[in-house]
């Protein structure tokens, strides 16, 4: 006895000494990176400073207009060494107008690392920023995976997981050591054109699956070999402009804010994420990149971030340019240093470098602010690795592009495509019918993967993977060519010659039209209307009229109106942006080799004029008449159908009181009560029935997929405790208040009780 408690004592004492020894509850490795830090911060001028804070568009860096066309990507020397040597900047990012290869990224950000080290005094590595967003896509070759709304689709974070993975090994094979990923936007307004980057319209399958992304593709050494940096982005509100329109004002009271957008950055805090991009825009009248309440109190205070906040593309300029709260540029670096940015994303010269010298030797903005950023900045760097091996010379990268890696986009875009309408069991398809396959995104790799891809807004043909196939391509190897008819038109895939499809239709027996909208990226993204293009509406009312069965294939980032249309088509699959793998994905839902298991991550409206969430509160469902049958939505959140049926038992639980420091486990069976094996999304929801703010009528709290062949039974349960009950009160606080509530699973309810005393 005694020698256990000398042993317990030991254990003691040596806890305290390594407590000791760390710096702000800091964890041994990162106390020696400050260590690092500081001793390096000690020993610069303000000028090598402000440097680290210069975040530069590669091509600022080359020969000819920033953004003139170029075959060739040629460094102009005089560029080069004002920027990178006189002014000292810290991050280079993104890419020219085309895709470099692995060897190409080599190259050209080897010469940017030789230049800092041969040629300035401190010799502190650049780091490589890059909008890796559904894979390595600025790399040449690399595997590009479906949008990160597919991914949420799939209601799996292990597959957030793995594709992160990959996308890191794939970026550092390309030198670089951070990725301005993962969108962590809840995306509450369909007619936002990126909603195909986020994980759609719900907080907690944006937290889960940013959670998972954030660990595969950072993980706990961002250093090692197959691991980068990740970014969160947009911070805060950017998926819920009022407009709905990219980079426009947002208008949210604090408590949405609060029980809305800011949990995903909150868990993804709490993974370790070293880095938060700003969002574009304003909120609530102030420009996030001059928002000191935001920056510095939310997120660097009140939330512990210790990471390095960056601003977005040329907002810091149109603070005085489009936003109007600064008078020159001069005063916009002003303004946004002090608000807390550390990183200033300017693009194109060395205004911002210039501005912030002159302010800080001025006295308007104090040094320590600019020490605050760099130490910030340089942890970023020491924790990236770049100052251990730039050129990553000690390791080699045999599985880019393998694969096996391919084999995971495709199962990630099968395990994401959703059938919306399977009317007649029209699907699958018999191999033995014939096809007329038509519509704008029939036969094309760019609609299939959308922007970011390859370039940034993802429409030129000339960099597309050709080996890979289209929709057409992919049903005419799956069922050989003589039994495939096809209709475009022209060679113009924004176009399909409707009189010739029509003619064509009728020789087959099965119609697959493909519709969707052309790839974009951020601004360009804005459309007017949530309608289809009429010219798409047309086409498929006039193949209704042949009496073939229609089978509607719908690829596009955000739901698109199909009232018109729905009811003259037997069978409707949602594809979101399933990426390279998409045509072969949808060819094995449509053929039966892959039974479809996605889920609707946002609700699906019926008219450009309601556009609900799913969590809206029971005032939002009046009709007219006063009745509470107004939420009409095309296809609700969480909605899916599969090629099997699936029944839900009456949930169980485990008490009909919860405890505030207990837990309750709630149980349900579900049955596969079809013929084929499938995968099942199971959803608990859980409703306030009364509270002091007038409540959604659910939030999703847990979700689960389980595998269930046909004719089994599993039992699936769920553990809820009272943070799953808690909302923000008309005080900003969170809580949980005491009455009954009502959890939801499938088509199925129970009540509980929350005793708070």
């Amino acid at each position: 006895m005694k020698n256990q408690k000398g042993i317990v004592f030991l254990v003691f004492l040596i806890s305290l000494f390594l407590l000791s020894c760390k710096k702000d509850g800091l964890k041994d490795s990162d106390q020696i990176i400050y260590e690092k830090v500081d001793s390096l911060l000690s020993v610069m001028s303000t000028e090598e400073k402000v440097g680290q804070m210069l975040n530069l568009g590669f091509p600022a860096l080359l020969q000819g207009d920033f953004y003139s066309m170029r075959d060739t990507l040629i460094f102009d020397t005089s560029k080069v060494n004002l920027l990178l040597v006189k002014y000292g900047a810290g991050c280079i990012q993104n890419l020219g107008n085309f895709p470099l290869t692995p060897q190409e990224w080599r190259y050209y950000i080897g010469y940017i690392q030789d230049i800092v080290q041969e040629k300035t005094r401190l010799k502190i590595p650049v780091i490589y920023g890059i909008d890796a967003v559904h894979g390595a896509n600025y790399t040449a070759g690399s595997v590009m995976f479906p949008h990160q709304i597919n991914l949420a689709a799939t209601f799996e974070p292990e597959w957030a997981y793995e594709v992160a993975e990959v996308t890191a090994y794939e970026v550092k094979a390309s030198t670089t050591f951070w990725n301005y990923s993962p969108v962590l936007d809840v995306a509450r307004h369909p007619l936002w054109g990126r909603m195909y980057e986020t994980f759609g319209e719900d907080t907690y399958v944006v937290q889960e699956m940013g959670r998972a992304m954030i660990a595969g593709m950072q993980g706990n050494n961002p250093s090692a070999q197959n691991k980068i940096l990740a970014c969160g982005k947009h911070f805060l509100g950017y998926g819920a402009s009022y407009s709905g329109k990219d980079r426009s004002p947002v208008i949210l009271p604090e408590a949405i804010i609060r029980q809305i957008h800011l949990p995903p950055f909150q868990k993804a805090i709490d993974e370790g994420l070293l880095s938060i991009m700003l969002a574009a825009g304003t909120l609530n009248g102030v420009p996030s990149h001059a928002d000191h309440w935001l920056i510095t109190q939310l997120l660097k205070e009140e939330l512990s971030f210790k990471g390095v906040v960056l601003g977005d593309w040329g907002e810091i300029d149109n603070l005085y340019a489009v936003h109007k709260v600064a008078s020159d540029e001069r005063e916009a670096v002003k303004i946004s240093v002090l608000a807390g940015i550390d990183m200033c994303m300017e693009p194109y010269d060395e205004s911002f470098a210039v501005h912030l010298i002159d302010l800080v030797n001025d006295g308007e903005v104090p040094e320590s602010r600019v020490n605050d950023a760099v130490r910030r900045i340089l942890y970023l760097k020491y924790k990236s690795g770049v100052f251990e091996d730039p050129m990553l010379k000690d390791y080699d990268y045999p599985d880019f592009a393998s694969e096996e890696s391919h084999v995971l986009s495709l199962q990630v875009a099968r395990e994401s495509i959703t059938l919306l309408k399977n009317e007649k069991e029209t699907l699958p398809i018999s191999e033995d019918l014939k096809v007329l396959v038509t519509g704008v995104s029939s036969n094309s790799l760019n609609y299939l993967n959308g922007g970011w891809s390859r370039t940034w807004s993802g429409e030129d043909t000339s960099y597309n993977d050709t080996e890979k196939l289209t929709i057409l391509k992919a049903i005419q190897k799956e069922i050989g060519l003589s039994k495939v008819f096809f209709s475009q038109g022209t060679d113009n895939t924004e176009e399909v010659d409707i009189e010739e499809a029509v003619n064509k239709a009728t020789h087959a027996d099965v119609i697959i039209a493909c519709i969707g909208e052309k790839p974009a990226a951020e601004k360009p993204s804005d459309i007017e209307e949530l309608d289809l293009p009429d010219a798409q509406i047309s086409l498929i009312k006039e193949l209704a009229k042949t009496g073939k069965p229609i089978v509607l294939v719908m690829v596009q980032g955000r739901p698109r109106i199909i009232r018109e249309i729905e009811p003259l088509v037997d069978a409707v699959l949602m594809t979101y942006l399933p990426g390279n793998e998409g045509g072969r994905a949808i060819t094995d839902v449509l053929y039966g080799n892959f039974n479809p298991c996605g889920k609707l991550p946002y609700t699906y409206p019926r008219f450009s004029g309601s556009l609900w969430t799913y969590d809206h509160t029971l005032s939002d469902e009046r009709d007219i008449h006063f009745k509470l049958n107004g939420f009409t939505p095309q296809y609700e959140f969480g909605f899916g159908l599969s090629y099997t049926k699936f029944e839900y038992s009456e949930p169980k639980i485990s008490a009909d009181t919860l405890q505030v420091h207990k837990d309750l486990t709630v149980e349900v069976q579900i049955s596969n009560t079809g013929s084929k094996a499938g995968r099942e999304v199971v959803l608990l929801f859980i409703s306030d029935e009364v509270a002091s703010i007038s409540p959604s009528v659910k939030q999703l709290r847990k979700f689960k997929k389980i595998e269930l062949p046909a004719g089994h039974t599993q039992t699936v349960s769920f553990t809820i405790d009272i943070h799953d009950l808690m909302f923000v009160n008309g005080d900003n606080e969170w809580v949980a208040e005491p009455g009954y509530y009502t959890v939801s699973v499938g088509d199925k309810e129970i009540r509980f009780y929350l005793d708070k005393d």
